[in-house]
């Protein structure tokens, strides 16, 4: 059965980035689908930082090993049925692999400068890893550990950090916290009187 799909991210810019990366991890003996779930997840969550919106758009949930696109098993289907990818099944380090291998060249005018040098960014970083290091790196990641599983991951989690706050920033939060309890107050009372006059 297969998830009914949202129009909420870009599929053609995700079947383009999963060919990319499955080229540039033709020779890289950890490269199946953990691996690639991951190196997805660092390209769009990054870039969401750096450059201010993700590289696909796609939804990412949580998984047992960690953040994954929610649709990504719908697009594997459509690109190996339009022969654009095959899956390989590998045996390697006691595990077996789905190994993705791009059956033509991904089309790089998809996308910008910037996000192609992301993309090669996190193909440098994880190179040497394996997919049980990158799903342990992922683990981590704020969004994945506050998500109940299969639940949606916002973009916007890739902004929190877990550092304390500065002394500045509680004086700050201290000093906005009566504005906040009145919107909130404003906000119930709209509420419970309906929408008409929530306008």
């Amino acid at each position: 059965m297969t998830t009914k799909k949202t129009p909420k991210g870009d599929d053609e810019k995700l079947k383009e980035l999963i060919l990319l990366l499955a080229q540039e991890s033709e020779n890289d003996p950890n490269f199946g689908a953990v691996k690639l779930n991951k190196e997805l997840f660092y390209c769009d969550f990054l870039a969401y930082l750096h450059l201010g919106k993700s590289i696909t758009g796609q939804e990412y949930i949580a998984l047992e090993r960690g953040p994954a696109p929610k649709y990504k098993t719908n697009i594997i289907h459509e690109m190996k049925n339009a022969g654009d990818l095959a899956i390989r099944k590998h045996e390697a380090f006691g595990d077996v692999q789905d190994r993705a291998l791009a059956l033509r060249e991904p089309k790089l005018n998809k996308f910008t400068q910037e996000e192609i040098q992301l993309v090669h960014y996190v193909l440098r970083n994880c190179h040497d890893k394996s997919g049980r290091d990158l799903s342990a790196m992922s683990h981590k990641f704020l969004g994945w550990r506050l998500a109940n599983d299969k639940e949606e991951i916002p973009y916007t989690v890739a902004l929190a950090g877990l550092r304390e706050p500065t002394l500045d920033e509680i004086k700050w939060s201290q000093e906005l916290e009566p504005l906040a309890l009145e919107c909130l107050k404003r906000h119930e009372s709209a509420a419970s009187n309906g929408p008409a006059s929530a306008v």
